[in-house]
């Protein structure tokens, strides 16, 4: 709920900047002055417009900027999973070789007893070890280099 208000004044603030500069005059308007083009139809007087204008942005960029740094935070910190310790760490990893298999591989069945009339069972194969299977075709290992031979005396 609160990152849905945070974002809100985020876009509030943002469009707020947004109209606030393009309203304020450039450093070039006031060049226009000297010319006849003065403040007499402006509405907060002759310099009342710019300083208005300039503190109402500084004022919502320290808002835009206070509201990005706490999005930033809650975004890193908000929904993370309750942090783990080193034990529990080692704990999970324990568990799987207690029960004597490695995580991704599953052991073989167990043979089928023969019903032979000798009572002799038939040893179970072994399983077979799944080692990771990886994309690249198996390449030969490389040559050994010639040993070096003495130069002629």
């Amino acid at each position: 709920m609160l990152r849905v208000i945070l974002t809100i004044v985020q876009v509030f603030s943002s469009l707020a900047i947004i109209a606030l500069v393009l309203l304020q005059r450039g450093k070039g308007a006031e060049a226009g002055a000297g010319f006849g083009a003065g403040a007499s139809g402006t509405v907060f007087g002759a310099r009342g417009a710019s300083t208005a204008l300039s503190r109402a942005t500084a004022i919502f960029a320290a808002i835009f900027m206070l509201n990005s740094l706490l999005l930033t935070y809650m975004g890193t910190h908000g929904a993370a999973a309750p942090p783990k310790s080193i034990l529990d760490t080692v704990g999970e990893k324990t568990s799987g070789k207690a029960n004597g298999t490695r995580p991704g591989v599953t052991p073989a069945p167990a043979a089928p007893a023969s019903s032979g009339s000798s009572g002799a069972t038939t040893p179970a194969p072994a399983p077979v070890s799944a080692a990771p299977a990886s994309s690249a075709p198996a390449q030969p290992a490389p040559e050994a280099p010639p040993a070096p031979t003495s130069p002629p005396k």
